[in-house]
């Protein structure tokens, strides 16, 4: 609901929201593009792109070592298990992320 509101809204006012949230689902739900923040806490950062859904979160992604799938039924985002045979599949082909068309 949240996102469906902050997208009317930036739609209707013709404008850009930028949100920052740590709830995969939310981003994958509400984005259109992303930003990485890479570095040490306390000590270094970076901010990089803005990049597209599937570049970022592929970029965001291989930084924690993780893949994700989409769940056939709900649709939402889902981790793969750590050395699954999708996991392996999908870092061995670069796609960290499912693909927007997936």
């Amino acid at each position: 609901m949240v996102t469906k509101v902050l997208n009317r809204f930036a739609e209707n006012n013709q404008k850009t929201a930028l949100v920052v949230d740590h709830d995969i689902y939310m981003i994958d739900m509400l984005s259109q593009r992303l930003m990485v923040f890479e570095g040490t806490p306390s000590v270094y950062g970076e901010a990089q792109g803005p990049f597209s859904m599937e570049t970022g979160m592929n970029k965001f992604l291989k930084n924690l070592g993780i893949t994700f799938r989409r769940d056939e039924e709900t649709r939402r985002p889902r981790v793969n298990n750590l050395g699954s045979r999708l996991d392996r599949e999908q870092k061995e082909s670069g796609n960290y992320y499912y693909s927007a068309n997936s």
